[in-house]
């Protein structure tokens, strides 16, 4: 019989203990797996939101979602509205759900500018029920037999504790304790870390979930970090928690300011809030009072700091040790991707796990595709802050009037020109994500595909009305948000 691949996670937090429980759920009978931490090493634990994503892969690891939104005051979110992006005063909207129906040779937005052009069609935003019902607060898992397209509102420490005790219970190995030492082999792989008080932590593959720090992928193997602040200036963050003064919303706020935004995050029993910011553009204290003036709700516990570098690491595996969450790469949190960038390398590490022999092409595939991913990523960041007509501030002005990568450059003049839209290179933001942002910030196309003129514009109208009207339909149907949340899932013990 084999030996078991010994597997050694530095660092707790979201990252953490997701990657250990979902090895040890998929994996576990051919690993050996520990977890080494430090109570006394805070954790970032701002990452109270996500996306869709993260459903499928509960789903793929056996978490029970009653179970896990109750551990962790979570709410459903069905996407998340921007305000004051395009220009100071604008709304819109970025929803998880299918706007209209699509057809094989254009895409519904098309069509409904096509209506537009006819002198009907109303807002793109009427065909879209996870939009509709956002809007009107309401929400249900399933309107008739069709699944709504969701993602959650979380504690992210009490998902961090939530899977710290399925870890344990499935066999994952805790270690207490502070990494003041790490040893490499003769061939420049770790063989094992040494803790505060001499214990040391033996291993065949070493997982670096240690944060911004990065302590075995960075310091120890001196990876480099790609510095992406020239596109993304934003360094700095500050989180502070509010009461719940009203019934928490089924989505995400994104409130820009004159140089930065804020996020406002409604749980079960708070609301998490936070401001992210560059320091080139505002102090510490000025951003401190701007989130400070712009909360509902008294603060629960003090404004936390955090600082941060947008980039990646030129490699997120190096030798014997594969780098997860923030260790490996930051792209703020504008889009709730964190988690998601830690599932998706999880899932890819599980994929490409090195169980002996030469390991170097997993490595460098595994490389390429977070390479991949981090950079379609970006470019969709980039798109809020550049496609913006603010002049207000010199923080506005950088961004409306900055260089863009080449892929962002192209992607919006085929938008402008023509009206195309394609889903992204890793299949996360879908078309109609694209197409809520560009619009939404008034990216409006010259032209657009003449499939809407296939049909006969009575036929069209009624089309489209039959669509608005079904939506409508099922949105009255629905649920108010929070009473939902207290049948399906309320937080244990009033929390």
């Amino acid at each position: 019989m084999n030996a078991k691949t010994k597997v050694v996670v530095a660092g707790g937090g979201t990252a953490g203990w997701l990657t250990a429980f979902s090895l040890v759920t998929r994996l576990g009978t051919l690993l050996d797996i520990t977890l080494v931490e430090s109570d006394q090493i805070g954790t970032v634990g701002v990452g109270e939101a996500t996306i869709p994503t993260m459903r499928a892969f509960h789903s793929l690891i056996g978490i029970d979602e009653k179970e896990f939104m109750a551990a962790t005051q979570a709410t459903f979110k069905l996407g998340i509205q921007f305000d004051n992006w395009g220009q100071q005063g604008d709304s819109y909207f970025h929803s998880f759900g299918e706007i209209g129906q699509r057809s094989w040779m254009a895409e519904f937005h098309e069509f409904w500018m096509e209506a537009k052009a006819q002198g009907f069609g109303g807002n793109l935003q009427d065909y879209c029920l996870e939009l509709k019902a956002a809007k009107a607060n309401k929400f249900s898992t399933f309107v008739g037999k069709k699944p709504v397209n969701f993602a959650y509102h979380m504690n992210a420490t009490d998902y961090a504790a939530y899977l710290r005790k399925k870890s344990e219970s499935a066999g994952v190995k805790r270690v207490e304790g502070r990494i003041e030492q790490i040893q490499n082999d003769e061939t420049g792989n770790i063989s094992s870390l040494t803790l505060k008080g001499g214990e040391q932590v033996f291993g065949d593959v070493f997982i670096d979930c240690t944060g911004f720090r990065g302590l075995l992928i960075g310091d120890n193997l001196d990876v480099e970090y790609e510095d992406w602040s020239h596109w993304l200036a934003a360094d700095s963050a500050i989180a502070v928690q509010t009461q719940a003064v009203e019934a928490p919303r089924p989505y995400t706020q994104s409130i820009a300011h004159s140089a930065g935004w804020q996020w406002r995050i409604p749980l079960q029993n708070r609301v998490g809030n936070g401001i992210v910011y560059s320091s080139q553009f505002l102090s510490e204290d000025e951003a401190r009072q701007t989130l400070l003036a712009n909360l509902t709700g008294q603060t629960i516990t003090e404004p936390r700091t955090l600082r941060f570098k947008t980039g990646r690491r030129k490699k997120a595996w190096h030798k014997n040790c594969i780098a997860i969450g923030l260790a490996s790469g930051f792209l703020e949190p504008l889009e709730s991707t964190s988690i998601h960038l830690v599932t998706t390398a999880i899932l890819r590490l599980m994929k490409l796990f090195p169980f002996g022999g030469n390991t170097t092409m997993l490595a460098e595939q595994f490389n390429r595709e977070t390479q991949l991913e981090l950079e379609t990523i970006r470019d969709f960041v980039i798109l809020h802050y550049h496609q913006t007509q603010r002049n207000d501030s010199p923080f506005w002005d950088h961004y409306r009037t900055m260089q863009v990568p080449d892929s962002l450059v192209h992607r919006m003049a085929m938008f402008r020109e023509n009206g195309y839209a394609w889903p992204d290179d890793v299949s996360l933001f879908r078309v109609d994500s694209w197409v809520q942002v560009m619009m939404g910030q008034g990216l409006m196309p010259k032209q657009h595909h003449g499939a809407g003129r296939v049909l006969p514009v009575e036929g069209l109208k009624q089309q489209m009305m039959a669509l608005r009207n079904m939506i409508d339909k099922s949105v009255a149907q629905m649920s108010e948000h929070g009473d939902f949340i207290q049948t399906y899932c309320p937080a244990q013990n009033g929390r």
